[in-house]
């Protein structure tokens, strides 16, 4: 029974013995165990801060997008355009554009009716702080069997879009087209007619704007002091729509003598 137990201790020993290398081999283990689970967190960190950011550059996007465009014109006025109503004649209407911004910036009209309206001038370059009174005409067609016009809101509407422009370059409509994604739409007007025998301050100050306009045209007519020689073609305005009106009047009465 003694040598039993001597033999038992003994066996003991030797298992107690090898515990430091049980012990190393676990710390080892351990450590190993620590440094990958280090580096999958910080792995697992960079992915999150990279998905955050990405999730945070597209959030800004799609609010960048979703973001009124910053205009650069201010318009008056700013949402309609009103003419008088006189059925079978030719109104006018007048709006102001001011260039708010630090830059030079070209603007365009447009209309959903080209064929019996038209702007002077449509299109033109204004620097920082610069001002114009645009004319808008516009035929006034007569309602049908004479009846009187209840509703006075036409569905004609003008865009004005603006472009921002390096200075000392030349106005041309292609601007519009070659940067079209620089194109500013800044107001979509419609058009509202005003009774002429109804007094109202939208019809006194058309009557105001309509004189300016016209005091306008006339001092741009005036040619400017002598001050040196002058570029081929400046100071001149072009009346796109007009040429084209002239040329297909032309045309139609070449055709209407051929006919007959």
């Amino acid at each position: 029974m003694a040598i039993v137990d001597r033999q038992q201790r003994s066996s003991d020993r030797k298992v107690f013995s090898l515990c430091p290398f049980w012990q190393a081999s676990a710390t080892m283990n351990n450590s190993s165990s620590s440094s990958s689970t280090q580096n999958l967190n910080q792995n697992g960190n960079r992915h999150t801060e990279m998905v955050t950011a990405k999730r945070s550059n597209t959030v800004s996007s799609i609010a960048r997008s979703l973001l009124p465009p910053r205009r650069r014109l201010r318009l008056d006025p700013t949402n309609n355009l009103y003419f008088p109503y006189e059925p079978g004649t030719q109104a006018k209407s007048a709006i102001r554009l001011k260039n708010t911004s630090k830059s030079h910036v070209a603007f365009k009209f447009q209309t959903t009716a080209p064929k019996s309206c038209f702007m002077r001038p449509p299109g033109g370059i204004l620097a920082p702080g610069e001002s114009i009174i645009a004319t808008v005409f516009k035929f006034v067609e007569r309602p049908e069997n004479n009846e009187v016009q209840v509703d006075l809101k036409s569905k004609v509407k003008f865009k004005i879009m603006s472009l921002k422009v390096t200075a000392g370059v030349d106005y041309l409509p292609e601007l519009f087209d070659e940067q079209r994604d620089q194109v500013t739409v800044e107001r979509i007007l419609r058009v509202v007619f005003l009774d002429v025998q109804r007094p109202s301050p939208a019809l006194e100050k058309l009557k105001r704007q309509l004189a300016e306009a016209e005091a306008a045209l006339e001092a741009r007519k005036k040619p400017p002091p002598d001050t040196g020689p002058r570029g081929i073609g400046e100071g001149l305005v072009i009346d796109e729509w007009k040429e084209r009106r002239e040329k297909y009047l032309a045309r139609q009465q070449v055709e209407a003598v051929d006919s007959t």
